[in-house]
C-alpha cells in the first residue's frame, strides 16, 4: 500500500490529530476501482472534541470585525486558486469527474465561494434597521454542523463553511467517506490561511456514527445537510428532538421543457450536457426532456446522435473526456438496475443500456429513453447516473404539469424563442432554480428547492440568512 495516501488524521482545534478510534475507511478511484487513500473512521468522541473546540472558538470569532473575517475567507480563496491544477487531478481521482470539468466545477466553485463570501462578510454588520421602537439585528446562530455529499465534495463543504464563517459561526464538518480527499485538501488550505483554532473542524467517518452524533449533539446549534432526500428526512427527525434548525439541499428530478418554437438542436444538446454532467451525479441535473409528442422521434434521433458522438465513457484524466465513471460500484449497480426497470416498464431504449462498459472502473453507458411514461419509475425516481428520459406532451399546460409532477422541485429549464412565453412558463415551474434557454449557472444566486428537494437556500446573499438568528431590541 505504498502508493496509498495516508489521510487518517482529523482536523480539530487548528491541528491535525489522531482519531479516538482505530478504524480506517478505504477510498477508491472510481475509474480503476483501486484503493488510493485511507481516512479515519471517526467516533462520537471525535465529534465531542470537535464541537467543544468550535464552541470555545465561537465568541472570539463572532466578535471579530467583518473585515477581519473577510480577510481569512479571501486568503482561503487565494490558496485554492494557487492549487487548482493539483486539486483538479485529485478530485478526478476521488470522484471520477473528467479533469477539465473537475478544475472548473470541483475546484472553481469553492474558490469562487470563499472569495464571494469574503466580499459579503466585509459588509455583514448584522444591522437590519429600525422598526418603530425596535432595533433589528442578525446574529450568528453559533456552532453549525455541516454534513456533505460525495458528488461535489469540496464545493459543498465550501458553500456551507464560507457562508457560516462570514456570519461569525464556527463549524464542524463531516465530509462523505466515499470522496473525502477534496475536503481534506480544503482543510489544509484553511490551516495554511491561519484561521483561528477551533473555527473550522473536520471529522471523517460514517453517517450513522459521525453524522448522527453531530446532528444530536447539544453543542451544535444548527445542521446544514446536502444529500439524499431519505437521509435528509432522517436528519430532520433527529434534529427535531432538540428543536434544532436544519437547512437541507436534497434530491431532484429536474425537467427541461422544450416548447414547439424552440431551437431543438440546442435544447437537446444542452439538456444532455446538464443531465450527464459529473456522470449524471448532480442533484440539479436535467434528467427529464419534456417535448411535443408529435416531435418525439425527431428529439430521440437528435439525442442519440449527440450521445453517441460526444459521450463515450472515458478516462477522467483525458482532457477530451466528458463522461467519467460512477463514484462507487454499488451506485453503478443501482443505475444499471434502474435502466433495466425502465425497459421493463415499457420505455423505448434509444441508446445505451445496462450492459457492462468495456473498461475497468465503475462506468455506466450513457442512456436515453424515449416515450417515457411520466409516472414511471425512471421519470419519478432520482437515478444519479447518465440516464435521460424523453417525455411527450400535447399542450403547454400538460408540459408544466409533467415538469411539476414529481416529489422534487430543485431545478428546471424552459426552451423557447419567445422571451415573454419563456418567463411565463418559468414562473409556473415549481423549482428553486429555472433557466430559460441556455441561461448560465450563476453561483452568486440562491440555490435550493421546493417540496422534497429541501429547506432553505444556499449560495448568494440568501445563503447568509440560514446561519443567523434575528433579534429585536426594544427601547
Amino acid at each position: 500500500m505504498a502508493d496509498v495516501l495516508d489521510r487518517t488524521k482529523i482536523y480539530i482545534n487548528g491541528a491535525w490529530v489522531e482519531s479516538a478510534g482505530t478504524g480506517r475507511i478505504d477510498v477508491l478511484n472510481p475509474a480503476t476501482g483501486e484503493i488510493i487513500a485511507q481516512v479515519a473512521e471517526g467516533t462520537t468522541a471525535d465529534v465531542d472534541a470537535a464541537v467543544a473546540a468550535a464552541r470555545a472558538a465561537f465568541p472570539a470569532w463572532a466578535a471579530l470585525s467583518p473585515a477581519e473575517r473577510a480577510g481569512y475567507l479571501r486568503k482561503i480563496s487565494v490558496g485554492l486558486a494557487a492549487r487548482i491544477e493539483e486539486l483538479g487531478i485529485l478530485m478526478s481521482n476521488d470522484v471520477g469527474t473528467p479533469v477539465e470539468l473537475s478544475k472548473a466545477f470541483q475546484i472553481g466553485l469553492p474558490t469562487f465561494n470563499f472569495g464571494f463570501y469574503g466580499d459579503l462578510a466585509e459588509g455583514f454588520t448584522g444591522e437590519r434597521g429600525e422598526v418603530g421602537n425596535s432595533t433589528i439585528v442578525a446574529e450568528p446562530v453559533g456552532v453549525v454542523g455541516c454534513i456533505t455529499p460525495w458528488n461535489f465534495p469540496m464545493h459543498q463543504v465550501a458553500l456551507k463553511t464560507a457562508a457560516a464563517l462570514a456570519t461569525g459561526c464556527t463549524v464542524v464538518v463531516k465530509p462523505s467517506e466515499i470522496a473525502p480527499l477534496g475536503p481534506w485538501a480544503l482543510a489544509e488550505v484553511i490551516h495554511e490561511a491561519g484561521l483561528p483554532a477551533g473555527v473550522f473542524n473536520m471529522v471523517s467517518g460514517l453517517g450513522p456514527v459521525v453524522g448522527e452524533a453531530i446532528v444530536v449533539h447539544p453543542g451544535v446549534d444548527m445542521v446544514s445537510f446536502t444529500g439524499s432526500t431519505r437521509a435528509g428526512k432522517r436528519i430532520t427527525e433527529l434534529a427535531a428532538q432538540g428543536v434544532k434548525r436544519v437547512s437541507l439541499e436534497l434530491g431532484g428530478k429536474s425537467a427541461s421543457v422544450v416548447l414547439d418554437d424552440a431551437d431543438f438542436e440546442a435544447a437537446v444538446a444542452n439538456t444532455l450536457g446538464s443531465g450527464y454532467l459529473n456522470s449524471g451525479q448532480s442533484c440539479a441535473a436535467l434528467t427529464r426532456l419534456v417535448v411535443p409528442r408529435a416531435r418525439m422521434d425527431e428529439v430521440a434521433a437528435l439525442a442519440k446522435s449527440v450521445v453517441e458522438s460526444a459521450y463515450a465513457p472515458g478516462d477522467p484524466m483525458e482532457a477530451t473526456t466528458l463522461l467519467g465513471p460512477i463514484v462507487t460500484q454499488s451506485q453503478q449497480q443501482r443505475v444499471r438496475d434502474l435502466i433495466d426497470i425502465g425497459i421493463k416498464e415499457g420505455a423505448a431504449l434509444v441508446t445505451g443500456g445496462s450492459d457492462p462498459v468495456d473498461r475497468p472502473g465503475f462506468y455506466v453507458n450513457p442512456t436515453v429513453f424515449a416515450n417515457v411514461d411520466p409516472k414511471s419509475t425512471i421519470a419519478q425516481e432520482e437515478i444519479f447516473g447518465p440516464v435521460m428520459s424523453i417525455i411527450g406532451y400535447d399542450s403547454v399546460d400538460e408540459a408544466i404539469d409533467i415538469a411539476n409532477g414529481t416529489d422534487y422541485g430543485l431545478a428546471a429549464c424552459v426552451w423557447t424563442t419567445d422571451e415573454t412565453k419563456g418567463m411565463q412558463v418559468a414562473r409556473k415551474l415549481r423549482a428553486g432554480q429555472v433557466t430559460i434557454n441556455a441561461g448560465a449557472f450563476n453561483p452568486a444566486a440562491p440555490f435550493g428547492g421546493y417540496k422534497q428537494s429541501g429547506l432553505g437556500r444556499e449560495a448568494g446573499t440568501q445563503g447568509l440568512d440560514e446561519f443567523v438568528e434575528i433579534k429585536a431590541i426594544q427601547r
